[in-house]
């Protein structure tokens, strides 16, 4: 038996990078072939949502790459500083476009009104929803 989708269910007002961490903690990485899952994904894509100096961090620490944009007011702040406000993070942006992909498939679980709307009443009932709604997109 395979452990739990990796996502939590917020409020709609909350910041998607304030669950950064509960996400990547909850993530296993399935192997091709024989052997254990993995825990610890060895590339993240993110948007500028995720742009931030705690999060880069928590990747960097675990040895985990990562290619997120940098906000335009961060840019500012590090042009500012001049010589001592560092380099800039390393971007692909060809890596990047690869994000388009779970885009696409967030747009289409919204093209169920229950979802896009959440009229459940608990989490649990939400995420069961979701659960479905991406068994019957991926069959």
């Amino acid at each position: 038996m395979g452990r739990p989708l990796a996502f939590t269910v917020t409020s709609g007002n909350s910041n998607d990078c304030t669950q950064f961490t509960a996400v990547m903690e909850a993530i296993w990485v399935p192997r091709t072939g024989p052997g254990r899952p993995r825990f610890r994904p060895a590339h993240v894509l993110g948007d500028k949502g995720y742009s931030s100096r705690a999060i880069r961090t928590w990747l960097r620490r675990r040895g985990i790459g990562h290619t997120i944009p940098e906000r335009a007011d961060q840019i500012r702040n590090r042009f500012r500083r001049g010589s001592r406000g560092g380099r800039p993070p390393a971007f692909d942006k060809e890596l990047y476009k690869r994000r388009n992909v779970v885009e696409r498939c967030f747009n289409r679980l919204k093209q169920r009104r229950g979802i896009a709307t959440r009229y459940d009443k608990t989490a649990q009932s939400y995420q069961a929803a979701v659960t479905l709604a991406s068994l019957l997109m991926w069959a």
